[in-house]
């Protein structure tokens, strides 16, 4: 069976195999789509690197570099993922931040739609039509019910951010850059660590503040490279020995991704959304100068707003207030508004397909 141009039955022990053109500019587009899509929480890099052609490829030379097989053109290859990858990362990470909280209902209705424009892509690869469907309906249904755990189950976990937990962090995000479906934001937001990993990787924050950056940044990498080094060899060998029952689980996991993005949920108090005022409502309530502490910010209230943003959550932790600026709650929207959710749905499917037909 083919996945993107590639038969997954072939050996994919080396980018030489799959007969590939040298990288050029289209790899580089796709690390900037990885890239953004990792920003933002439900949508899935894997997913926008299969959609443009370049997934069998890039799960290849992954393989290939772990395995210690060094090739001019799969170094190349990969370095123009990266960074293109990288320079979305910096350039965008605080405006992901800023769209999905201000606002979530256009950006997850867009990103619904990103993430089932993949569907095509996995039905093929998993021949739903053949013989022996069940296996991949069953495949199906687990990849789904992962998702829906991981949605339901842990979401309002509240992680310590240490060495060690930030390291097994990156490990389980990593997963957004092999498996189509998987959002690395959407686990960072599940596990309460959304703002704080991606608000660190903002030239802004960087600019403020490296070391504190570093402090989460660093460990977070190192543990995505070992994530991204185990998956892509497990990845491929699955996929050569059970391609379609893997596919199976694959499509369940996209499928499953969406559940919460469920994109008419506003914030019980959208002032907490923003981080700098969290910040500062917390060093006033340590006893700091209201002025000095709205100058340090950058916040651009006036005295009173701020002074009534401190009082009305006075006596709060920092992680009472991170936890409250996260509280979403559910509303009833409008017709119009769901129409409008519905054709950013379309927009979304339309633009992955399009990247998709551009790759073949």
């Amino acid at each position: 069976m083919c996945l993107a141009k590639v038969c997954v039955g072939d050996p994919l022990t080396s980018s030489d195999d799959l007969n590939l053109p040298p990288p050029n500019l289209r790899s580089l587009a796709g690390g900037v789509l990885m890239g953004l899509a990792n920003l933002v929480p439900g949508i899935s890099g894997g997913t926008m690197i299969l959609a443009i052609g370049l997934y069998d490829r890039f799960i290849g030379a992954v393989a290939d570099v772990t395995r210690l097989r060094f090739r001019r053109d799969t170094l190349v290859f990969l370095g123009l993922v990266g960074l293109g990858l990288v320079a979305a990362v910096l350039s965008f990470s605080g405006l992901a931040v800023s769209l999905v909280s201000e606002h979530r209902w256009v950006m997850y209705s867009l990103f619904i739609g990103l993430t089932l424009g993949g569907i095509p892509e996995l039905v093929g690869a998993a021949r739903m039509g053949t013989s022996g469907a069940g296996r991949v309906w069953l495949a199906i249904v687990v990849g789904m019910a992962s998702m829906a755990w991981m949605t339901f189950s842990m979401s309002g976990t509240q992680l310590p951010a240490t060495i060690p937990i930030l390291l097994c962090v990156g490990a389980l995000a990593a997963s957004s850059m092999i498996l189509p479906g998987i959002s690395g934001s959407y686990i960072l937001l599940i596990l309460g660590m959304y703002d704080m990993v991606v608000g660190s990787l903002s030239l802004g924050a960087l600019r403020e503040d490296w070391r504190s950056c570093a402090a989460v940044v660093v460990p977070i990498v190192l543990g995505a490279g070992v994530g991204i080094g185990l998956l892509s060899n497990v990845l491929k060998w699955v996929l050569e020995r059970h391609s379609r029952v893997s596919h199976g689980v694959l499509l369940g996991l996209l499928c499953g991704s969406v559940f919460g993005l469920f994109p008419f949920q506003t914030p019980i108090h959208p002032e907490l959304a923003n981080k700098n005022l969290r910040k500062a409502i917390a060093a006033v309530h340590a006893g700091e100068d209201p002025v000095d502490v709205m100058e340090r910010k950058g916040l651009n209230l006036s005295l009173e707003s701020f002074e009534a943003s401190w009082k009305r959550h006075e006596g709060k932790t920092s992680g009472q207030l991170k936890a409250e600026g996260e509280a979403l709650k559910f509303y009833r929207p409008g017709v119009i508004q769901i129409l409008k959710a519905l054709g950013l749905c379309l927009v979304g499917v339309g633009l992955t397909r399009l990247l998709g037909r551009g790759g073949r």
